[in-house]
């Protein structure tokens, strides 16, 4: 276990793995998730900008909710974010369905790989290839 400074709030903390923010940071944060979660509930056509202000919470912030799916806009919603591989309008992840489809094919295909046959042995009729012992 190592100590690190939180990049929230400057405390230190033991770290273990993933974001780098201490216990209490790491509360607030989630706290400030369920309130955007129900002020999108309640307003689905709000913009990010006043999602952002409303909640006191980063438009950088509510977009990594959206990219890590735990945040998902409607159709109807006026957000959207692009795919980071064609650059289609997603509703929710990093990918648009086509994209998803196509990695995971992708993927699939490279586990599916046909496995290497070993070479037949070469029959023993010749004497050529064989190893030689010198005799004293």
């Amino acid at each position: 276990m190592e100590v690190r400074n939180c990049r929230g709030c400057g405390r230190l903390f033991n770290y273990v793995q993933g974001q780098q923010l201490c216990p209490a940071c790491v509360a607030d944060l989630e706290d400030k998730f369920q309130q955007v979660k129900m002020f999108l509930r309640e307003n689905p056509n709000a913009p990010l900008n006043v999602v952002s202000e409303e909640n006191d919470v980063s438009v950088k912030q509510i977009k990594q909710w959206v990219r890590e799916e735990r945040l998902t806009f409607t159709e109807e919603s006026n957000i959207t974010l692009e795919c980071e591989s064609c650059g289609a309008k997603v509703l929710t992840g990093r990918f648009c369905a086509k994209c998803k489809a196509s990695l995971q094919n992708d993927l699939n295909s490279a586990l599916n790989r046909p496995t290497v046959t070993l070479a037949a042995p070469k029959p023993k009729g010749s004497t050529k290839d064989r190893m030689r012992f010198l005799d004293n």
